[in-house]
């Protein structure tokens, strides 16, 4: 149906037919299996980015390819004016996951950001609209549609669609003074990733966290945990924030939810937070379908018996304790298989072209700093590969400037 081309070729007509809000793609690929990817010249590489961390799974899992195949080929899209037996199975697997209470619930998106701007949504029916503050962190990325956006810090992102919707307010990243200084009677809601990954993965502190949790109690404002890139297995556990011990008062996740497929999903805890959306205030057209939950269900399905957790654990302690030995990396962060490292120079973007060139897909969030967040199955053997060709990677990149 594609037709066949060189990378060159296909680039020349992606920039005659796309827009260009992300610039020129860095290659044109074509198969991946497992943790490898191929591009249309045939160049072989090690995805160690999961599609910036969804392919929790990697590429083409026979598993989750066959549920998705078979669905598809019984029943692939109904209206939201019905159900079907894949979404309300998932959602009960969620719930069970993430240990909701009871009177908990689900409402399923396509995406993390379109999560997130149903718990932004959310967060304006808390108070009947008599609360109008809703805080997020200095450094926090949620997403981009406007309500999103809004809870995003990055001024880059924000300054060309402002005025934005109003009420957010951000501070400083990891200030529980702060915190408790922001919080008050008018605050809807707070938005907190336990792991911003965007600003460079940064981790709050298990006292951030339950601060968080005692400040909104205190309140009667939401705690909603955006574990989009966090949750599913990234850091080893479920959630990221499990070991904190709190319960928020809702979850948003996607990413490695479907395993490569659109999937998004808003959790929320107990029956006063469950009830803040009544009927026709929220919707969407293609969330839940019963393709997207059967690959969320097979996704999980495939973690849980696979030994999928325990991999990323051991992998992720692998990965950092080799990157922290390396020459020009200052600082390495992360839980599990979500890794940012620190370089000694302001060369991550070249890292990145030389990883490609040596046939290794990262990224780089800031000009100092390279994340990492494979497909869950990464090996102990393909980190190894990484981080033998990491000190020449380095080079490379230096040399290049």
């Amino acid at each position: 149906m594609t037709g066949a081309g060189s990378g060159a070729e296909w680039l020349s007509r992606y920039s005659s037919s796309l827009m260009g809000v992300f610039g020129t793609p860095q290659r044109v690929l074509v198969r991946g299996a497992g943790c490898l990817v191929w591009d249309a010249d045939g160049k072989e590489y090690l995805d160690l980015l999961g599609g910036i961390a969804v392919n929790a799974m990697g590429h083409a899992h026979p598993f989750v390819t066959s549920v998705i195949a078979s669905q598809l080929a019984t029943l692939g899209h109904v209206s939201n004016f019905f159900t079907s037996p894949t979404q309300i199975a998932l959602a009960e697997k969620l719930l069970a996951l993430v240990k909701a209470p009871a009177a908990s619930k689900v409402f399923f998106a396509n995406s993390g950001t379109e999560a997130n701007e149903a718990a932004f949504k959310l967060a304006r029916r808390n108070g009947d609209g008599k609360r109008t503050k809703i805080i997020a962190l200095e450094g926090a990325f949620h997403g981009r549609t406007m309500g999103a956006l809004a809870l995003t810090a990055k001024e880059a992102y924000r300054t060309p669609f402002e005025p934005l919707p109003g009420g957010v307010v951000h501070i400083p990243f990891g200030d529980i003074e702060a915190l408790r200084a922001a919080v008050d009677d008018t605050t809807a809601a707070v938005f907190l990733e336990p792991i911003q990954g965007e600003a460079g993965v940064r981790p709050l502190s298990t006292e951030y966290l339950q601060a968080a949790r005692e400040a909104t109690t205190a309140a009667g404002a939401l705690l909603i945990l955006d574990e989009v890139q966090t949750g599913i297995g990234r850091t080893g556990k479920w959630l990221a924030s499990e070991d904190a011990g709190i319960v928020p008062d809702a979850i948003t996740l996607a990413k490695g939810l479907g395993g490569g497929f659109p999937v998004g999903a808003l959790i929320t805890f107990g029956e006063a937070t469950s009830s803040l959306l009544s009927a026709g205030q929220h919707g969407t057209t293609f969330g839940g379908n019963p393709v997207a939950t059967a690959a969320a269900l097979a996704t999980l399905h495939a973690i849980e018996s696979q030994g999928v957790l325990e991999n990323v654990r051991t992998v992720g302690a692998f990965l950092r304790k080799g990157l922290a030995d390396v020459d020009g990396v200052t600082e390495v962060r992360g839980v599990g298989l979500l890794i940012g490292f620190d370089l000694d120079a302001d060369v991550a973007p070249a890292v990145v072209q030389a990883g490609l060139d040596a046939g290794f897909i990262v990224n780089s969030p800031g000009p100092r700093t390279i994340r990492l967040a494979p497909p869950l199955i990464l090996s102990t053997e393909q980190a190894g590969r990484f981080l033998a060709a990491l000190p020449a990677l380095l080079q490379t990149a230096k040399e290049s400037q």
